[in-house]
Parts: structure tokens; C-alpha cells; sequence
């Protein structure tokens, strides 16, 4: 299998003069059209350029592949970063209509759920549980679409903990958030493509004051990962010009109820008092419950 890390483009220039006729057409249309190719079936793709779709998967072949989805996964990973809202839309309108959507972007978000699930290794994710509990103050950066995810991890690790510091764009500005920061802390960075160069930063900043950092992000290729002393991967895959963050978002809640569970007696008392406050101001509505 080809390194992920390489440059699949360079690749299949390298081995242009090996592939057959029918290969080398499908060879200079994903080098011409890349960001187009890593979203067409093997079928389509066939189509497009004039050859069968069993010569489509033995261009995969030749190229070290198993088959064509893995040509077309790594062709994603490496695209993802650089596309633009603008070919991100393009890349929609090869939907025939609404529900059509429906089921491509539900099938896709089950499908990252999924590779998360296989992909995470248990003893990470433990080890980051410890890391939160032994941390003097947690502070969270998730900057542009994951701000989402940072700001509802925070929300819940504050009830939980009261040591948490959601760092985001406001009066201050983000380095002035993370003044007093010390090794005793710990940051948890979230960074999902396209990736913020205002997290890498932060990450960088914490890096260089010696802070345990964590990440959340899609790939340990991703820039947060190289940065972090532990990673936790949530699969991001779009078919779309909208971030899928919904295998992020189970990831992160998995991550809160194990918090959660040790600290049993805490959170009980926290929420009973919470639940005098929302009933003593109205928070919610109760009026439709029996």
C-alpha cells in the first residue's frame, strides 16, 4: 500500500509509462481532476473517460491498492484539506435531488461513525480520561466550524469538573486567554479540516510552555496531531460543502459520560441543585409533562 504521507498525484506520475492504454487515460484525468475523481464511483469514473469499470480497478491495482475504494479514500485524505467551499459545493451537484441527499449524507455520517469506532484504541482513550482529571485547569481550543465541539465539550466537562476554560474569540484575544497557563494544565486542541491556523498556533504556543495538549481531530496525519501528546480520531469525511462532525460529536460525548462516571456522587449533587435552579426560574418547559 502507498504511504499516505507521499504525494498519490506525484505517484501516479511515476508510473504513467507502466500503466496500459485504458490506465493511462483514467491516470491523467485524476491528475487533471483530482478533486473530482476522489468522489466518483469506479463505475462513473469508467464512464467519464471511456474504459470499464473492471480497467478502473486494476489501475488501483497497479498502484498498489486492494481495490478501487482505497484509491478513492486516499485520494480524499489528501484533497480534503485543499479543496474550496466553492469545489466543495461543485462536488454536490451531482445529486439528483432531495432525497437523494438525505441518503447519501446519513449513509456517509454512519459510515464515519463506524471507522471511528474501529479505529480508536481503548487505552488512548482512557489515558486521556486520566490526563483530564490530573490536569490544575483544562483549557479547550476549537476555532471556525469546531467551535461547535469545543464549546459543547466545555459546557459539560465544567459541570463535571469547574476547571474548565473554553478559549475562543472575544474581548481578549486568544493568547491573552491563556496568560497564565502552566505544565500543571492541559489543553485540548479540536481541529477538523479545513484546518485552522489559529488552532495550530495556540497548539504550538501550549506545545512551547510544555502543557500536555490533547487532540480531536480526523487523522493522526492531521497538523494538530504532530503537536499532541494524545490523539483521539473522529472520521470527517464530507460528501459535501458541510463539515460532517457528527462521528466527532459521539466521540466527544463517549469522552464526557466516561468522565462523568467517575465522578458518580459529584455530578448527582451538581444536577440536584441545578434542577431547583431551572424549576425556581423557568429554564425549561414543564407544562406538557405528566
Amino acid at each position: 500500500m502507498i504511504d499516505e504521507k507521499k504525494d498519490l498525484i506525484l505517484q501516479i506520475q511515476k508510473n504513467f509509462s507502466k500503466l496500459s492504454k485504458g490506465q493511462k487515460l483514467i491516470a491523467q484525468f485524476i491528475i487533471d481532476n483530482y478533486d473530482k475523481a476522489a468522489f466518483m464511483t469506479a463505475s462513473k469514473l469508467g464512464l467519464k473517460v471511456g474504459v470499464s469499470e473492471s480497467t478502473v480497478v486494476r489501475f488501483a491495482n497497479a498502484l498498489g491498492f486492494e481495490g478501487y475504494p482505497e484509491l478513492q479514500k486516499a485520494l480524499q485524505e489528501i484533497i480534503k484539506t485543499k479543496l474550496t467551499t466553492v469545489q466543495r459545493v461543485e462536488m454536490a451537484s451531482e445529486f439528483s435531488n432531495e432525497g437523494a441527499i438525505l441518503k447519501k449524507v446519513l449513509k456517509s455520517d454512519m459510515e464515519n461513525i463506524r471507522n471511528t469506532l474501529e479505529n480508536i484504541d481503548p487505552k488512548d482513550f482512557q489515558a486521556v480520561v486520566d490526563q483530564i482529571f490530573s490536569a490544575n485547569r483544562i483549557y479547550i481550543v476549537g476555532l471556525r466550524s469546531s467551535t461547535a465541539l469545543a464549546e459543547y465539550l466545555g459546557f459539560y466537562l465544567n459541570l463535571i469538573l469547574d476547571n474548565v476554560k473554553i478559549v475562543g474569540y472575544g474581548i481578549s484575544d486568544i493568547f491573552e486567554q491563556m496568560l497564565r497557563i502552566s505544565k500543571d494544565d492541559l489543553v485540548i486542541g479540536i481541529s477538523f479540516p479545513r484546518y485552522s491556523n489559529r488552532t495550530i498556533e495556540v497548539l504550538n504556543y501550549a506545545k512551547e510552555e510544555g502543557v500536555p495538549i490533547i487532540s480531536i481531530t480526523d487523522s493522526l496525519l492531521s497538523p494538530v496531531a504532530g503537536l499532541s501528546d494524545y490523539c483521539l480520531t473522529g472520521k470527517s469525511n464530507m460528501v459535501s460543502f458541510v463539515d460532517s462532525l457528527v462521528a466527532p460529536l459521539s466521540l466527544i460525548n463517549a469522552l464526557i459520560v466516561a468522565v462523568g462516571m467517575r465522578e458518580k456522587e459529584e455530578i448527582r449533587e451538581c444536577f440536584n441543585k441545578l434542577e431547583n435552579i431551572w424549576e425556581k426560574y423557568n429554564i425549561y418547559d414543564n407544562k406538557n409533562q405528566s
